[in-house]
């Protein structure tokens, strides 16, 4: 169980200086889990006490007033420093706001800080960080997950109401799974990713993480929407409020990931207890055979490494973040400035992008993973002709300790259950369902057609509220 109590409730709460003085009481009691890397607790509490003044005075709120927010360390916020977990960044102050982070606060919003993530976003425990590993709140000898470690144990230990992490292959979905959370990937363009430190600019989304469907969708309501600073974002509001439990007739399952040589005995047990469960309510269950699961590492991986490599081109010493202080000449100070800023998981990434990239490999490598993707769209695009949603494993296992898997690969495979979300750019949702003998979070995934975010929150609150009733 989380060791700090929840906070305060948000409907109807006297004081909203009062609760985040609980959230940064529950911050302080987790110190030791290296969460944040810097906690507002001035602003917040100076904020707070802004929104109680404004209501005193009988001033219409937002419609987030009041609600506590961490941001991902890859989330610019104007006037704070924003370092992506790298050496890289280190002293970088943001001189503007994402997106996101503009409407939360005209929101009314209150951001508590910064949470801990996976340098650069890469990686999928959080022990990638430069400044070392998160400590999940439920067994802190494990990881949180990554790369949105911080923001999925922010949630988990109490100290924010929701959380914003990124998704660029399961690392919003994977950590709300370690941590028991609830975790979004919305639709690719869903979000405005103005002002998020790019990692691969075709699959990275953010999305929220918090205790419940309801809190998620309320702020995916306030995020969502079209940007001028973001070409990729899709047209028209949509709204995501008033959502109601929907169950449905039909169900996908992915039965090849469920039955997957991978899966840990303990989840296989839960998602088999959770099948009985959906046929007992009535729902029709079509079990669906994945063709190319064998191919999701390899395509991930090179396509998110290739365009890896020409956006972290542009950190090189010169202009902002760390600059070397051994160099000669200039070709030595960009060279020694990313090898002193950058930690073994991004150049070892930057060098595979590289590589994918380079002049006779270009068609071996990434023309084929980019029809692969292809064919992977293609293969959804007939699954959503038969069902209207899926399901499959979020992770082949519960959260593992802090420094159990030492080789990349197998690090890589935490991912295998994430990544088609990412590739088709399908909004995608992780939930609790459960825990294992060993008090270990147990998740599923919900995957939707691209565009189906409010659909797949209905489905998702209504196996939120069959497994809480």
């Amino acid at each position: 169980m989380p060791i700090n109590p929840p906070l305060p409730d948000k409907a109807g709460t006297p004081s909203f200086e009062a609760r985040v003085q609980a959230a940064l009481r529950n911050i302080e009691a987790v110190s030791d889990h290296n969460i944040y890397l810097e906690v507002f607790a001035e602003e917040a509490l100076e904020r707070a006490r802004m929104l109680d003044e404004r209501r005193r005075h009988g001033e219409t709120l937002g419609p987030l007033a009041g609600w506590i927010i961490s941001i991902k360390d890859n989330i610019c916020y104007e006037g704070h420093r924003c370092s992506a977990a790298s050496k890289i960044l280190e002293g970088f102050e943001s001189v503007y706001s994402a997106t996101v982070v503009e409407r939360l606060l005209a929101a009314d919003a209150v951001i508590i800080g910064r949470t801990n993530c996976d340098e650069f976003a890469m990686g999928s425990s959080n022990e990638n960080s430069a400044f070392g590993p998160v400590r999940n709140p439920i067994d802190p000898e494990r990881v949180a997950g990554g790369s949105s470690g911080g923001a999925a144990a922010s949630v988990a230990a109490h100290t924010c109401d929701v959380a914003l992490g990124s998704d660029t292959g399961g690392s919003i979905r994977q950590p709300a799974a370690f941590c028991g959370v609830a975790g979004l990937k919305p639709t690719y363009g869903r979000v405005s990713r103005y002002g998020l430190i790019a990692y691969g600019s075709s699959l990275d989304q953010i999305g929220p993480m918090a205790h419940s469907v309801e809190e998620m969708a309320g702020v995916l309501d306030v995020i969502a929407g079209p940007d001028d600073y973001d070409a990729t974002t899709l047209e028209g509001k949509e709204d995501f409020t008033g959502l109601a439990a929907r169950k449905p007739e039909k169900f996908g399952l992915i039965s090849s990931f469920f039955a997957h040589p991978s899966v840990d005995p303990a989840l296989q047990s839960r998602f088999q207890t959770l099948r009985t469960q959906w046929e007992a309510d009535g729902t029709t269950l079509l079990d669906i055979a994945f063709p190319y699961t064998d191919h999701l590492i390899a395509v991930y991986q090179i396509i998110s490494t290739a365009e890896a490599s020409s956006n972290l081109a542009r950190y090189t010493g010169m202009l902002y973040g760390r600059r070397t202080e051994k160099a000669e000449d200039l070709a030595a100070l960009i060279r020694q400035s990313r090898a002193e800023g950058f930690g073994p998981e991004v150049q070892r990434r930057i060098m595979l992008g590289t590589f994918v990239l380079s002049s006779g490999y270009y068609d071996a490598y990434y023309e084929k993973a980019a029809r692969v993707r292809a064919l992977i769209r293609q293969f959804f695009d007939q699954v959503w002709k038969q069902v209207p949603v899926v399901a499959m494993p979020v992770t082949p296992t519960p959260p593992f300790r802090i420094g159990e898997i030492s080789d990349p690969l197998t690090m890589y495979a935490q991912d295998l259950f994430v990544i088609p979300a990412n590739l088709i750019g399908a909004p995608a949702v992780s939930l609790p369902v459960g825990r294992t003998a060993d008090g270990l979070p147990v998740a599923v995934q919900l995957m939707a057609p691209p565009g189906e975010d409010r659909a797949l929150l209905e489905y998702a609150l209504y196996l939120q509220r069959r497994l809480s009733g």
